[in-house]
């Protein structure tokens, strides 16, 4: 029997980990090479939704969704700056399935990880350089060992160090917002909503909240225009002050449970434009360094998970010798799909941040948005995958 296919997979991230566990669990050997010292996350909390969660469940991953998220229900709401409703948020796929959960990104990250079989996560390794010959891969690293495989999964980011090698060198696009995000434990606003997704939405600014970790954790986050100091900052330890000053005389819900928020982090919102290619020979992008996506759909992660349950259906259906062709059967299946959210993502801020004239207009785009996540949730990659594997071989 030949010996099983080997992929190295550049990024710890959550699309890297959980490419990680579907090549695995479709027999392949896999090796997830992290820049990281250890595994983690800065940050707060990610949105996972009906469409990644079916995928999860797929790998037995469920009963972790479920220990370690908080269940998003169906009192989610939009509502106007000061607290006039506009509308629910759509939380369920067109079957009812209600799929849709907060969770801690580094609870994500752990549970991602630890399903994984020892030895598959090495840490510390800052990938340098790729090359390419008749026999395979190689990459370099920063601590200078050297890694070999059959092909390599680039998920290592907005600022993939393996993108250049794939496509031309691009630049992000600022979309001229910051976020505001952190966390506040509930049994400081004990009477804080528990299960429900809420954004109330203002000129140039809205603000959001969902729980994490069964409701003990209340996320939230502020997205307010950026000045140039905060253009120029990825990422930045923000000001709690400046945070309420930016929300005062909204919804006084939210001054409530901003007056409990003792530190934050403040992150420059960027995506990119589609790319022309993903993929060139035995090297493929995967997450958000194949697109970069802005969060106001809540689907980088959950893009990334369809990523990797697809390249990982589709991998197993080609043999050894037909890698590249396999990889743009991925790429050609997933750039339509991420290219819409893309979009809908941009789209989706400019509602969230009252960029019309007519509020009235706003307020009953928001209600028909519903309709756009229904078909956004109710997507499955699997099907899709074999479809395009079907048509080709």
């Amino acid at each position: 029997m030949a010996a099983p296919l080997n992929i190295a997979i550049v990024g710890g991230g959550i699309g890297g980990l959980f490419a990680a566990n579907a090549l695995i669990a479709h027999g392949f050997q896999v090796s997830v090479y992290e820049k990281a010292p250890a595994l983690g996350e800065v940050g707060a909390g990610v949105f996972i939704t009906p469409n990644s969660v079916r995928q999860l469940e797929r790998l037995g991953l469920g009963p972790a969704v479920e220990k370690y998220g908080a269940r998003v229900g169906p009192t989610s709401q939009y509502f106007r700056h000061d607290g006039t409703p506009i509308a629910p948020v759509r939380v369920t796929d067109s079957s009812g399935w209600n799929a849709t959960f907060g969770m801690h990104r580094a609870d994500f990250i752990e549970f991602l990880s630890d399903a994984l079989p020892a030895g598959v996560v090495h840490c510390g390794y800052r990938c340098t350089g790729f090359a390419e010959d008749r026999d395979g891969v190689r990459l370099s690293f920063a601590n200078g060992a050297q890694g070999e495989a059959d092909l390599v999964v680039a998920a290592d980011g907005i600022h993939s160090v393996l993108r250049p090698c794939v496509t031309a060198v691009s630049t992000p696009v600022f979309s001229g917002s910051v976020a505001y995000r952190g966390i506040v434990a509930h049994e400081r606003v004990p009477h804080w909503p528990n299960g429900a997704w809420q954004m109330w939405l203002g000129q140039g600014k809205h603000f959001l909240t969902f729980p994490l970790r069964a409701g003990k954790l209340i996320n939230y986050v502020g997205f307010v225009p950026a000045d140039q100091e905060m253009k120029e900052s990825w990422t930045a330890t923000g000001d709690p002050e400046a945070l309420r000053q930016e929300f005062a005389g909204w919804d006084p819900k939210i001054a409530t449970l901003l007056a409990e928020v003792q530190m934050t982090f403040r992150w420059a919102l960027y995506d990119r434009d589609p790319l022309p290619l993903w993929t060139r020979g035995r090297l493929t992008l995967l997450g958000d360094a194949a697109h970069a996506m802005l969060p106001h759909l809540g689907q980088g992660a959950n893009q990334s998970i369809e990523d990797g349950m697809a390249l990982a259906i589709i991998l197993e259906r080609y043999g050894r010798g037909r890698l590249p062709e396999a990889l743009h059967v991925y790429e050609n299946l997933r750039k339509a799909r991420v290219a819409s959210v893309q979009r809908g993502a941009r789209e989706n801020g400019m509602r969230y941040d009252s960029a019309y004239g007519d509020l009235g207009v706003r307020d009953a785009e928001i209600a028909a948005h519903a309709d756009f996540r229904r078909r956004l949730y109710d997507y499955d990659v699997v099907p899709e995958a074999q479809s395009a594997v079907a048509a080709i071989a």
